[in-house]
């Protein structure tokens, strides 16, 4: 399936901004999304990450997205924190440690986020929740997809279906960063990949 084309056919069945929870890893990933959705929905951003260590990284990383946002100004635009807690991602990923970037450690991760997200938008009466991660080249959109088409049925919240990445969109999330002058990490989030030099 072509998750970006899935995107514009729901953008265009829509008659009216819905509210959107969408999560975000970062303030460089969510300069192309925020672009692209602001025109057509209420955004509320989610910044829960509780994968990304130390947490002076975590803390770096979330000012950098608060910056963004207060830098785009936009009133369909805002933010949702969440508190830090790496102990539910160390849970999650017992077991895990060794594997290889992009295997089963990142397939719980993923699951942890938007399940957390999914939640969030259903008992705060969302239309739709979805997330930023699909812009990186380096994650699985067809896994994340997946993932939040399950966690739809399993919550009751429409899942807002994305490939971000095409359309340049990764490469017009690099010349963004630059614009805005945002820190860009050096790696996904957890120290297990880092650590693991892959």
């Amino acid at each position: 399936m072509n998750y970006q084309n899935k995107l514009i056919e729901i953008i265009n069945s829509i008659t009216k901004r819905e509210k959107l929870l969408l999560h975000s890893c970062c303030g460089p990933c969510s300069t192309t999304v925020l672009n692209f959705l602001k025109d057509y929905f209420d955004i509320t951003v989610l910044y829960y990450n509780p994968n990304i260590e130390p947490i002076s990284e975590y803390e770096k990383r979330k000012s950098e997205q608060i910056r963004f946002i207060k830098e785009l100004n936009n009133p369909y635009v805002k933010f949702k924190d969440c508190d830090y807690d790496n102990e539910s991602f160390k849970k999650a990923t017992k077991g895990l440690e060794k594997e290889k970037e992009g295997g089963a450690r990142c397939s719980v991760c993923f699951k942890l986020r938007l399940e957390k997200t999914a939640k969030l938008a259903k008992d705060e009466n969302f239309d739709y929740f979805g997330t930023t991660l699909t812009v990186s080249p380096y994650k699985n959109s067809r896994l994340i997809n997946e993932i939040g088409a399950l966690l739809e049925q399993n919550y009751g919240v429409k899942y807002l279906y994305s490939d971000f990445k095409k359309n340049d969109g990764y490469k017009k999330s690099i010349e963004l960063s630059r614009t805005y002058n945002l820190y860009r990490q050096n790696y996904c989030g957890c120290l297990y990949g880092r650590d693991l030099d892959v």
